[in-house]
């Protein structure tokens, strides 16, 4: 078999991805964690300074494309802690033995080199395993490690909020029951999905609630607002928002994004203020959220990445995202990576038979 040729790697500027990158992304609308504008806002928006955005172009005929962030000289997947997913991503129509071949060619680059680490991967991927497949025939290991939890949940077609509700913890019906009846004599809903004065006022809304509530602050706070304003522009976002009907004070606040063609809907950020937690107007949001979204049409609900306790009593599959470290053995630190993967999955093997 011949040599592969190394994969070319290339510079990304923080203004987005270059155009020659655009057969191998989504459209927004279809898959929003492989889009241009996702991969756009992650290096225009929540990279450190010193990171630099890299795309790796893999095979003889340009059949995958690797978005990826270098950091003090080690490469690793273009995530952040905003990403949900990520994936290599193949040309259209590639099939097994292209996948293969990209693979190896992102082998051939790597040969020598510190390891890499890939993260928020599914198993299932298409192409996946072919292309792992490639990097282990270019004596490239890929160790896997379990990396973050998805709670999500495939809905019947059909499904309204009546059947959904049923279908949920007893607790969190009684729950929605009492504060929903509440809700409605105090509250006012808003739900924002186009640009226009509005979006700006919901947005406005969104980091007020945020502020007041008991998250950390944000690691790039310019983020929020320039996914809102762009999803709003791609069609794909709904911001709610819930108010005092009394002075129109926010009290929560989240944001869904939706693809798959308005099938999928995933929500990437919720807050409420803790000022206002007797209200329970994070659980009366998420509630009047999907309602809406079913009416519309939606069949997926997916709470992204974390095991938080609150997913599982709205959303009922759990499946694993995954890492990999690719690694050369002949490299001492690619060496030193697999042998720590290996002992963690040792310990993990005991603590399972303990």
């Amino acid at each position: 078999m011949p040599a592969a040729l190394p994969a070319r790697l290339a510079a990304v500027t923080r203004a987005g991805l270059p155009d020659w990158a655009s057969p191998f992304l989504a459209p927004a609308g279809e898959e929003f964690f492989a889009s241009r504008l996702w991969f756009d806002l992650l290096v225009g928006h929540s990279l450190p300074s010193a990171s630099e955005p890299i795309l790796a172009l893999c095979g003889p005929e340009q059949t995958a494309l690797l978005p990826l962030r270098r950091d003090h000289g080690r490469l690793s997947a273009l995530t952040t802690p905003y990403s949900l997913a990520w994936r290599p991503l193949f040309a259209p129509g590639a099939g097994p033995d292209t996948q293969a071949q990209a693979g190896r060619s992102l082998a051939a680059a790597l040969r020598l080199s510190p390891p890499v680490q890939l993260d928020l991967l599914d198993p299932a991927a298409p192409g996946l395993a072919a292309f792992r497949d490639g990097l282990a025939r270019g004596r490239i290991h890929s160790s896997a490690y379990d990396h973050v939890g998805n709670w999500h949940e495939s809905l019947p077609a059909g499904t309204g909020w009546d059947a959904y509700l049923a279908a949920r913890p007893p607790a969190l019906r009684s729950t929605i029951s009492r504060k929903l009846a509440r809700a409605r004599r105090d509250m006012r809903f808003e739900l924002l999905a186009a640009p226009g004065a509005g979006l700006e006022q919901a947005i406005a809304a969104y980091e007020a609630v945020r502020a007041a509530s008991w998250k950390p602050d944000e690691p790039f706070p310019a983020f929020d607002a320039a996914l809102l304003r762009a999803g709003a522009a791609a069609g794909v976002l709904h911001l709610g928002v819930l108010r005092q009907a009394t002075d129109s004070q926010p009290v929560a606040a989240q944001y869904w994004i939706l693809d798959r063609g308005g099938a999928r809907a995933t929500v990437l950020k919720l807050a409420h203020k803790e000022a206002a937690k007797a209200a329970s107007p994070g659980t009366v949001l998420t509630a009047l959220m999907v309602r809406h979204l079913l009416e519309e049409g939606v069949r997926e609900l997916d709470f992204g990445r974390g095991d938080d306790d609150y997913k599982r009593l709205w959303v009922g599959t759990r499946r694993q995202r995954i890492g990999l470290i690719l690694a050369d053995p002949l490299h001492p630190l690619g060496l030193l990576a697999l042998a720590r993967q290996a002992a963690g999955q040792l310990r993990r093997r005991v603590r399972g038979a303990a």
